[in-house]
């Protein structure tokens, strides 16, 4: 295991303190025999190539810094050249998702999904995906906007809400369809509501401070506004608000603490943000992921069927399959009948199934779509 001081890279002619190489940034220097490239991964944690003089052989690991120590380990030997991992590096598209909780295990569902492997069992706050080039970035998920803006992660998987509340530069790209949820205003269970200007002079206790500003002035209505940033229900039971508006997704927390739900003030919804201005390679490949983030979501909303139809009412029963085109028949061993195939919307599918039977059709088997491309 070769080991490399912080003194060592100094004296050989590269190294400075004020140098961004621990500050996130990547760095170079050359001693006697070897080229080292590093680019820092996430906290005292740095991916490196490595090459002899006549860049022969290389190989990838894991350089963990411990004050002024650098232990480099060496993981397996390629023969690639040196500018080839620098590329490789530099091309990934670093995405940034909730550390945990629902919307963390429903971002990486969908990327999953999507073809991308994430083997990440230790936690750690950066993982490479094995078979697309991109970076997950596992944050909170306040910080995701930031972070995007500021380009440290070229996309993000954020909550609507979490998104206008921070008023950064970024660019909605998609609207996912999962983590749905509702911020909504809520009073004490026996308080007389009779619309927002019930609000008019009152207090109001929230997260979402921006969100709950622009609805007030949209609605007319002055109000005070207390930020909270958690356990916003008990406001209103230790005086501190008159009112309260939060995330609502079946509302029994309100319940249990004594209040109702009056009004919806945003549906909200996981969305795919992405800096304003991407570099070009970083946009391919932002476009290929939402390629197939496309493929996936639009496969939700149909079914495959299969089924076997007399041939006296094909016609008719070709007429009853919307199908994307037109429904793929086949004639089957036994005359007289036909095997047709074809998907349909999952909101019509008990009409399309009554409609069928009474046409005769046979053999109907449905199978769930993954992805659906058009």
């Amino acid at each position: 295991m070769p080991v490399l001081f912080k003194e060592q890279a100094f004296h050989l002619g590269t190294y400075d303190p004020d140098m961004p190489a621990f500050q996130g940034d990547r760095w170079f220097f050359w001693p006697d025999h070897c080229l080292l490239y590093f680019c820092k991964e996430e906290n005292e944690k740095f991916r490196y190539t490595y090459a002899s003089s006549s860049c022969s052989r290389q190989a990838i690991g894991t350089c963990i810094q411990k004050k002024y120590r650098l232990k480099l380990r060496l993981i397996n030997c390629l023969d690639k050249p040196l500018f080839y991992w620098k590329e490789k590096v530099e091309r990934m598209l670093k995405i940034a998702i909730q550390k945990s909780g629902r919307l963390s295990e429903g971002s990486l569902k969908l990327l999953q999904n999507c073809g991308l492997r994430i083997d990440n069992p230790k936690r750690q706050l950066i993982a490479e995906a094995g078979n697309f080039p991109a970076q997950i970035l596992y944050l909170r998920d306040d910080d995701i906007p930031q972070y995007v803006e500021d380009g440290v992660a070229d996309v993000g998987i954020i909550g609507e809400n979490v998104l206008l509340e921070s008023g950064k530069e970024v660019k909605p790209v998609r609207k996912l369809g999962f983590s749905k949820c509702r911020v909504s205003l809520a009073v004490p269970r026996n308080s007389d509501y009779t619309g927002p200007s019930y609000f008019q002079g009152k207090k109001i206790a929230t997260t979402y401070v921006n969100i709950l500003r622009q609805y007030l002035l949209e609605q007319g209505v002055e109000a005070e506004i207390h930020r909270i940033s958690g356990s916003v229900e008990i406001a209103p039971n230790i005086g501190l608000a008159d009112g309260i508006m939060d995330i609502v997704s079946t509302g029994s927390t309100l319940l249990s603490n004594g209040l109702k739900e009056v009004e919806t003030v945003l549906r909200a919804q996981a969305v795919l943000v992405s800096k304003n201005q991407l570099a070009s390679d970083k946009q391919e490949l932002l476009d290929k992921l939402v390629f197939r983030i496309d493929a996936v979501l639009r496969a939700k909303g149909y079914q495959y069927i299969l089924l076997n139809a007399p041939n006296a009412n094909l016609e008719r029963i070709i007429e009853i399959l919307p199908g994307m085109k037109s429904p793929t028949v086949l004639p089957l061993a036994e005359a007289g009948w036909s095997s047709v195939h074809t998907v349909i919307k999952e909101s019509e599918f008990w009409d399309v199934i009554d409609a069928l039977k009474e046409q005769g059709a046979q053999g109907i088997i449905i199978v769930p779509v993954e992805k659906m491309v058009i």
